[in-house]
């Protein structure tokens, strides 16, 4: 995005917003990676964690409730965070990295579950309601071994790896 910003003279602000939901030995390697990208690309970085925001980490939850269902709670809880995140920093759109094997993956959860208002939802490149920061996924199209191949042989910083809670 900073690439694309300055090339074509879009005027965005950009700054980088980071969740930290308290995930033991998964979460710590990527903020180090997103810590040394706010250097990289001379970005203001805001990190929030689950436990700042409600008290509590995943881990936590998870100690509490076991494996079962720790997807959804994590889910919800992130987008709260993120919209949170957004308007401390007084943010008028949130753009995620979400990709095409993230978008499969919620349109089945979402067969699965019956949840036909999310289904539709779920597959816009844009989203958001009235009053609400709306997000955007540039990425949609893309696949996540894309994604991986082009920072590799960009020589780009960054983390890819599935949660160790994934369940």
């Amino acid at each position: 995005m900073k690439t694309l910003n300055e090339r074509h003279n879009y005027g965005l602000n950009l700054v980088l917003l980071s969740i930290d939901e308290g995930i033991s030995g998964y979460r710590d390697d990527s903020l180090e990676t997103v810590k040394r990208n706010q250097i990289q690309y001379d970005l203001p970085l805001k990190i929030l964690s689950y436990q700042e925001l409600y008290g509590w980490t995943m881990d936590a939850i998870v100690k509490e409730i076991g494996m079962k269902n720790n997807c959804t709670f994590c889910g919800v809880f992130r987008r709260q965070a993120l919209d949170r995140g957004a308007a401390i920093l007084k943010c008028d759109k949130i753009v995620t990295g979400h990709n095409a094997d993230d978008i499969a993956e919620t349109v089945i959860m979402n067969i699965l579950r019956g949840d036909i208002a999310r289904l539709g939802r779920c597959t816009s490149i844009t989203t958001g309601s009235e009053g609400m920061i709306s997000r955007c996924k540039p990425f949609k199209y893309t696949y996540e071994k894309e994604i991986v191949m082009y920072a590799h042989f960009k020589k780009l910083d960054y983390f890819t790896t599935e949660c160790i809670l994934f369940s």
